[in-house]
């Protein structure tokens, strides 16, 4: 007897038909939300109007993510979904990130976009324009660029409610502990010069400075470049 194993990386089935996540603070956590009573779900509990509006990409990165997931947004309690806008100035990205829970699919709204994840040691990119779409694995290392001489939106959907991300770089170079920069140096060859600079310009992007000028482009180098050698780089604005 042979027996087939068909795997699935989405949330559970939900375990009744409507379940708009209940909002009032909790004092219980739980792997999910809370859902209203049958009686109050009303049909505004499965419309968001959160992403008609472009988001500020006036920042280092030159992007802005607005993710919704069922905290903000209860109609998606128990539907192992999730949706994000991503609005792109000129020269802007999405830095290097991963989404423990769930695989992503992208949809290019306006403008051109390159789009890429790392797997198995290798770079698969590939530059979008508007109406492609791009899936970025479950858990893989991912990233996108804009591409083009204007503004570019997309629009990204989650196959879980809540995906997690986990930031390449705050996780690298926000860290004090010598352990982990020796870690780094070893792993990326950067001498402590370079880290220390990485370090910096991470730090000067949290307290609101722009001094990065994207140079945190740098950063994605290590995820496009073979050889993982990042070099710090100024893009001016």
């Amino acid at each position: 007897m042979k027996f087939i194993t068909i795997p699935c990386n989405g949330d559970q089935n939900p375990l009744q038909d409507l379940c708009p996540t209940l909002m009032p603070n909790q004092s219980i956590f739980i792997n999910g939300h809370f859902c209203k009573a049958p009686t109050t779900v009303l049909a505004s509990d499965f419309k968001s109007s959160k992403l008609n509006e472009a988001g500020d990409t006036d920042n280092y990165v030159g992007s802005s993510v607005n993710l919704l997931t069922a905290e903000v947004f209860s109609g998606l309690n128990t539907q192992g979904l999730s949706i994000a806008r991503i609005d792109y100035s000129i020269y802007g990205m999405v830095t290097p990130h991963v989404h423990p829970r769930a695989s992503e699919m992208l949809y290019v709204i306006d403008g051109i976009i390159i789009a890429g994840f790392v797997a198995k040691n290798k770079v698969f990119q590939q530059i979008l324009k508007q109406g492609d779409v791009f899936v970025y694995p479950r858990g893989l290392l991912h990233f996108s660029v804009n591409a083009g001489f204007g503004p570019a939106t997309s629009i990204s959907v989650f196959n879980c409610q809540n995906p997690g991300v986990v930031s390449f770089s705050d996780g690298i170079f926000m860290s004090d502990s010598g352990l982990l920069e020796r870690v780094v140096r070893r792993s990326f060859g950067l001498s402590a010069l370079e880290i220390g600079h990485a370090r910096n310009v991470t730090r000067g992007r949290l307290s609101g400075t722009r001094n990065l000028q994207f140079s945190e482009v740098a950063l994605a180098l290590v995820a496009l470049s073979q050889e993982a050698k990042l070099r710090v780089c100024k893009i001016s604005s």
